[in-house]
Order: C-alpha cells, then sequence, then structure tokens
C-alpha cells in the first residue's frame, strides 16, 4: 500500500547500528525476550532483530509459516507482550527490527489459516482466492496429505461438519455435505492426494518444494494492503526501525514490491534476504542492502588457505573414487530439482507455451533454470544472464534448440506471464538444487559449503577482501554483515576450525584416510562430509550428531532421501556415528585430532568475527554467537541459549578481567561487546574502509584495515604463522597519535609497532583514538 502525499510520517527511530538476532518462539516467547534488553544494551549492539511475530502454525519453531496476518502470534503472547517488548527497548534505549515473510504462508493446518480455509471452502468465489498463486484452470485445488495407498480415502471422516484425515481438518462447502465422506470430498473445491503426487500435481505455488507454505500474490495491491498492515502500524508508529524481508525472489515482481513497501514505510531501514552468487551485485533496489551472506563468504574466506585447493581436489577424487565437477554436480542437481521436487511449477509453466509441445517446453524450461547462473535475474543484468543460460542449455541439449529459442524470446519479454514467473522457479531450483543437494554432495572443503557461498571458489586472499569491503562501503554502507543465520549450514566457529585444515592438507588427508579405513562408510562423499563435521564442531552430543547426519544424508538424496529413505544406509550411517562415542580408540583419536586444531580454530574464529564487526555495514550477531558455536543446520542452530552464562561472564569482563583464549569463549565475548560498544559509542569512527599494509616477513597472515578512524588487526593462517616462528619483526603503522587497544586496555603512541608486541595477548586488535577508551 503506497504512502500517499498526506501519509503520516514516522517519528524518527534509532538509526540501526548493529543487531542481536533473537529467535523468539514458543519457550522463549516476547516477554522471554524483554528479559534480554539490559543484557543486549550491555553487550553494545543498538537493536534487537527478531524472528517473525504474526501469528503463525501452532507450535510452530521459526515463525516463516505465518497463518493469520493481522495479529502477533498468541504463543509468543499476542499484542500486550510485543508492547512490552517495545516498552522494555524504549527504557534501554534500544530499538526493534522485525523479520516479515511476504513470499508465502502457512497452510499445513487449514483451520489456523482463516484466508485459506475460506479459499478450500468457497474456491475460486472465495475473497481471498486472489492471495494465493492458484491454477484455478488447472481442476480442483489439490492437497498432498494422503498417504500412498490407494484406499487412503476410506480413513475420510465426517465429524461437526467438517472433512477429517486423521489429524488433518477440512471445511465442506454449503450445501455439499450429504453422503458418505468420500461423496462430500468429491464435491469439494479441493481434492486431497497422494503426498508422493505434491511435487508433480499441485496447482499452488509454494516456497520451494514445501507444500505447507504456499505462495502469496503479494503483487496485487490489496493482497499486499492486507498481509502488511499490522507491521506497517507498527513502523508508523514509530516501534519498528528496521524491517528484513524473508526471500523477495520468490515473488512476482520484487523491485515493484520493495519500491511499494519503502514507500509505505520510509523512515524503516529496510534489508533484503537476497543471497548473491559470487560477483553478482544487488539490482538497485530501494533497500539498504542485503541480510549479509556475501559479507559471511568473503570474511570466512579470507581464513582459508588458498594454496590447498589442489590437495583438496586430489584428497576427495581419491576418497570418492572419481574426480567430481563442481559445474558438473550442480546442473545435475539443479535438474533434478527442476523436474521432481518442482514439477508441479514447471508444469504450470510449460502450459503457458502452447505454441511448443508440452514434453519440449518442459524440458527447454528445466535445462534453462538448470543452467541459470545466480538465483534470478534482474533488469538490465537478466538479460545477460538468461544469455548465459540461453547458450549453455543449447550446448547441452542441441535437440531443444527450436523450443530453446521460442521460449527464450518470450522470457525476455517483462510482461509475458511467462516471463514473469519463469524467475520464481530458477530462484528455487538454485536454492533446492545447490543449497540443499550439492551442498551435502560435495564433500572437498565443507567449510565453504554455505549459503551464499561458492564451494568451487577455494578462499579470500586479503586484497580481494578488501576490493570487496571498499565497494560495499561506496554502494551498501548500510547492509548487513553476518557470519551465522538460522539458514546457515554451520555455525561460525565450527567453519572457523575447519579452515585450519587448509593448513593441513596433508595431516587431514592421512587422519581422514586412517577414520574412513577403520570405519568405513557405503557413501565416501557423505563419509568425507561426515569426518569433516565431527572434527569441526568436537566435542558435540551424540543425538545433535545423529540429528544432523540423518538430515545431512536426506538432503544429499545420494545414499537415502527424504522421500525414499534406505533404512540400510541409515542403519550404517547411525550405527557409524555411535562408534565414534563407543570406541574408545576412535573416540581418543577424533579428540586428539580436533584438540590439534582447536587452537588455531579460535584464532580464526575471533580474527573472523572482529572483521565482520568491524568492517562496513550493520553487524549482526546470531543468539549465542558471543561465545563459541558449534553449531549445525537448523533446527540445530535454534537450540536454547543459556543466556545467565553470557551474562555472567560479561559482568566479570566489565569488572576488568581479561580472559584467556579458551573453551570458556570469553575471550570471544571481550571481542564481540569491545566493538560493538565502540560502534555504538562512537560511530563517527566507522564510516570508511582503507587496507592498512603490515610489513615483514609474516605479512600474510595479518588482515589489518582502518574503518575511518579505528584500526581493526587480524591474524590469519595461525599454523603457517606458528611455523614460520611467528610475527618476527613483522609490523603495522599506527596513526601518530594516542591509541588505546581496546580489548588488552594497553596505549600505543602510533608510528611502527610490532605485531608480536600488538597481538601479543589475543590474535586480534582493535585500536580507537585514546579518548574512545570509555566504549571499552
Amino acid at each position: 500500500m503506497p504512502a500517499s502525499s498526506d501519509s503520516p510520517v514516522p517519528p524518527p527511530g534509532r538509526r540501526v547500528g548493529a543487531t542481536y538476532r533473537v529467535q523468539v518462539r514458543p519457550g522463549f516467547d516476547l516477554d522471554a525476550t524483554a528479559g534480554l534488553v539490559d543484557y543486549l544494551a550491555d553487550l553494545g549492539v543498538t537493536h534487537l532483530y527478531s524472528a517473525p511475530l504474526l501469528t503463525a502454525t501452532p507450535g510452530s519453531a521459526h515463525g516463516y509459516d505465518v497463518v493469520d496476518h493481522r495479529a502477533v502470534n498468541p504463543e509468543l503472547g499476542g499484542e500486550a507482550a510485543r508492547r512490552r517488548l517495545v516498552a522494555a527497548l524504549r527504557a534501554a534505549g534500544l530499538g526493534l527490527v522485525v523479520d516479515i515473510v511476504p513470499n508465502h504462508a502457512g497452510v499445513a493446518r487449514p483451520e489456523a489459516n482463516p484466508a485459506w480455509w475460506d479459499v478450500l471452502r468457497r474456491g475460486r468465489e472465495s475473497a481471498y482466492a486472489r492471495w494465493f498463486d492458484i491454477d484455478w484452470d488447472a481442476g480442483r485445488l489439490r492437497l498432498p496429505v494422503l498417504a500412498d495407498t490407494p484406499d487412503a480415502l476410506g480413513d475420510l471422516k465426517l465429524v461437526d461438519g467438517e472433512l477429517r484425515y486423521h489429524e488433518h481438518r477440512f471445511p465442506v462447502a454449503d450445501g455439499t455435505g450429504d453422503g458418505s465422506p468420500v461423496e462430500v470430498h468429491d464435491r469439494q473445491h479441493y481434492e486431497l492426494v497422494s503426498w508422493r503426487r505434491g511435487d508433480a500435481e499441485l496447482t499452488y505455488r509454494r516456497f520451494f518444494a514445501v507444500s505447507d507454505l504456499a505462495g502469496l500474490r503479494v503483487e496485487d495491491p490489496e493482497v499486499f494492503a492486507a498481509t502488511h498492515a499490522e507491521v506497517l502500524r507498527w513502523a508508523t508508529a514509530g516501534e519498528v526501525d528496521g524491517i528484513r524481508v524473508d526471500h523477495p525472489d520468490g515473488l512476482r515482481d520484487p523491485a515493484a514490491y520493495l519500491a511499494r513497501l519503502r514507500a509505505a514505510a520510509p523512515a524503516a531501514w529496510l534489508v533484503v534476504e537476497k543471497i548473491l552468487e559470487y560477483g553478482e551485485e544487488l539490482p538497485e533496489w530501494p533497500v539498504d542492502g542485503t541480510t549479509g551472506y556475501e559479507a559471511l563468504a568473503g570474511v570466512c574466506g579470507l581464513f582459508v588457505d588458498r594454496r590447498a585447493e589442489g590437495e583438496f581436489t586430489a584428497l576427495d577424487t581419491r576418497l570418492t573414487g572419481t574426480a567430481t565437477s563442481w559445474p558438473e554436480l550442480i546442473h545435475a542437481t539443479k535438474l533434478a530439482a527442476a523436474t521432481r521436487l518442482l514439477a508441479a511449477e514447471l508444469t504450470r509453466l510449460a502450459a503457458l507455451a502452447p505454441e511448443v509441445d508440452r514434453s519440449d517446453a518442459r524440458a527447454a524450461l528445466a535445462e534453462l533454470a538448470a543452467c541459470f547462473p545466480v538465483y534470478r535475474g534482474y533488469p538490465p543484468e537478466g538479460a545477460r544472464h538468461l544469455a548465459a543460460a540461453r547458450a549453455e542449455a543449447g550446448r547441452r541439449r542441441p535437440d531443444l534448440t527450436a523450443a530453446l529459442d521460442t521460449l527464450t524470446a518470450r522470457l525476455r519479454n517483462p510482461d509475458d506471464e511467462l516471463g514473469q514467473r519463469f524467475p520464481q522457479l530458477t530462484g528455487a531450483v538454485m536454492a533446492k538444487g545447490v543449497e540443499d543437494t550439492a551442498y551435502y554432495r560435495w564433500s572437498r572443503f565443507v567449510a565453504l559449503n554455505e549459503v551464499g557461498g561458492s564451494p568451487a571458489h577455494f578462499g579470500t586472499p586479503p586484497a580481494e577482501f578488501h576490493r570487496f569491503a571498499t565497494a560495499r562501503q561506496r554502494r551498501w554502507p548500510r547492509a548487513m554483515t553476518t557470519l551465522s543465520t538460522h539458514d546457515t549450514k554451520r555455525g561460525e566457529d565450527v567453519r572457523a576450525r575447519l579452515a585450519v585444515l587448509s593448513e593441513l592438507p596433508q595431516r587431514w588427508a592421512e587422519q581422514v584416510g586412517r577414520w574412513t579405513a577403520e570405519a568405513p562408510l557405503p557413501d565416501p562423499a557423505f563419509a568425507h562430509l561426515l569426518w569433516q563435521t565431527v572434527v569441526g564442531a568436537w566435542p558435540i552430543e551424540r543425538e545433535r550428531l545423529h540429528a544432523y547426519v540423518e538430515k545431512a544424508a536426506r538432503e544429499a538424496a545420494a545414499s537415502t532421501s527424504w522421500t525414499d529413505p534406505d533404512p540400510v544406509f541409515e542403519h550404517a550411517l547411525h550405527a557409524l556415528v555411535d562408534r565414534l562415542y563407543d570406541d574408545p580408540g576412535l573416540h581418543a583419536s577424533i579428540t586428539a585430532f580436533a584438540g590439534e586444531i582447536t587452537g588455531a580454530g579460535w584464532s580464526n574464529a575471533l580474527g573472523q568475527k572482529l572483521v565482520q564487526l568491524a568492517m562496513p555495514g550493520v553487524p549482526d550477531t546470531y543468539q549465542g554467537t558471543e561465545l563459541w558455536d558449534n553449531s549445525l543446520v537448523d533446527p540445530d542452530n535454534r537450540r536454547p541459549v543459556d543466556f545467565a552464562v553470557r551474562r555472567e561472564l560479561l559482568a566479570r569482563l566489565d569488572a576488568g578481567w581479561r580472559p584467556p583464549v579458551d573453551a570458556s569463549g570469553a575471550a570471544k565475548l571481550l571481542v564481540v561487546s569491545r566493538t560493538l560498544r565502540l560502534r555504538r559509542d562512537r560511530p563517527d569512527l566507522f564510516g570508511d574502509h582503507r587496507p592498512v599494509p603490515a610489513h615483514g616477513p609474516a605479512a600474510e597472515h595479518a588482515v589489518c584495515f582502518d574503518t575511518g578512524g579505528a584500526l581493526a588487526v587480524a591474524t590469519r593462517l595461525p599454523v603457517g604463522l606458528d611455523r614460520r616462528g611467528g610475527w618476527g619483526d613483522t609490523s603495522v603503522s599506527l596513526p601518530v597519535h594516542d591509541l588505546t587497544e581496546l580489548f588488552t586496555g594497553r596505549v600505543y603512541a602510533g608510528g611502527r609497532v610490532p605485531l608480536a608486541d600488538l597481538l601479543g595477548t589475543y590474535p586480534v586488535a582493535l585500536l580507537a583514538p585514546t579518548d574512545s577508551r570509555e566504549a571499552s
């Protein structure tokens, strides 16, 4: 709903300087979140950044399955609790950033979603029929809930004027309730079908391949207004300073949507969960930037030794018995996603091109999606990406030349419905084919297999990082930076420890070779992923590792899958996990090796955290990651956080304790709190990015940059630094005035300072003009 010229101007909010993400959920509701406010203020953030707050499917642990856009989720405490949270934030001088979900709504429980229930009851005559992206011309609305048996409908029952299938409830249209349950079912606007038919036969657009999440048509101004009214009311009242937009690539017209949202919330800090491929630029949308996955990739890559790429490729080939091509792998997984997981969406697109044989249209569109080099193309760059996809698709499928030419001509037309819908498919194909499949199959070096990353791009040299950060300061200085989110495949400190392996390729090859020989798994590629995960997260609770390997193996869909679990393989997988804990020799070997790399992993973790917090952008800290975090993929990374421990450690730091770099993680809390406080108290020191060179024999091991008044220094490749005997006479030149190093409290007079002195206590340093020391 665009703001008119006489729309009320929101009261000035607090400028978003740094955020702390909290997974507000049943069990940790809005009142529990309000109880964190004093801790977050002490930590140094300016804003709480919450998971979605609108009413979600009952019991939802994440909130991205909104069922009612009119109200705050009662399981979080409802509107009253939201107001209490806002009041607590205001009293502490903090603000609120909220997460919104414009692309889809939760439909797993129709009775919980009033709009969806009405659509099921009244069909295309429902006042809400235009809300959802339904192909009404394809017949009844198909819902994939039945068991995959011929007589599944026999379990239908009529109860209280509703159709019931086990725990599922469905409405009955007026005047259609007489007869047997099957007869009543056959008169409805919807048809219950086997869950196995969902990927191929659904008649509504989904979020990726999740049938419980139905696509919304927010391109319709009335749908936008109805689904955004509550959040925009908060923004207009000055109760929300920032909005995070979930998955804009799924929308029909993201640029138009974001223009409408910006007009409706002109004062909001607006960031989008747009995943950029390596080297891809964010379109010039009316937003402040992305949620920071590209920053995550660049920062983490700084701590990976590029020189090990060849050895890891050779190791992967040796372990798996085949040389795996990343481009060929992702083409195969994307094509499978397009033709299997997203078959229903593909069928709908093919039907929009009646001038092409239906089979050829499906094959050509799937090939174009599999060859599309980015998640989604946008003008004007989108034409280049489409041309690249057309060329590659033609090379792979010359038999489809005529179909490819016809379809590509239509896809170039932004007014063509086919051209509008196809980009919604390419993003889903990339996410399901690469993030959710290939990342679990290609285990060459899994620290790189991260959302927004490029596993084929082995590490980020400092010069490349500085170019990236400088460009970010120039173009998107208010974009978010992050190292961990609820969507990352593994926690930031797991990746930091895994980066150490890039400095020990031969040692790792020997060790993993012994383990795979001693405890083999039928899938050698997945075995390599498992062993890397184990050493990256060790020690990890047995039940967490069991849950992770089952999910990861099913996502890989190589030896087992979600739709067809292989009990023999999964038994072998779980038996191997148990052996890691029950075999004393194997357990001791894992513990010893993890111990070898833990110290260097801590160094990397502190280094990447400082770089992320000090570089251009608005830094986010994901809940709990101010201490060491060995989380894996969700739901593991949504586990409860022990805030009492964090409060106690922060109080000790504020009392003058300078902790060692040890298992407590207090050193990381020191880095996080002192950097965030400096950004909060002296924002004038953070408005630039200028590389500062180190001088001397170990210069390659230092990352130094001026933030516009402060100086950040981090150690990279710590194993190699130790091998060369330390910093020696390597130094860095400081500005010629007094600077306080905020982690140790030491004061430097400026000039050339030995890194052995500057980094003698911690592997990182943050220096600011001495009059800024109160920020520590």
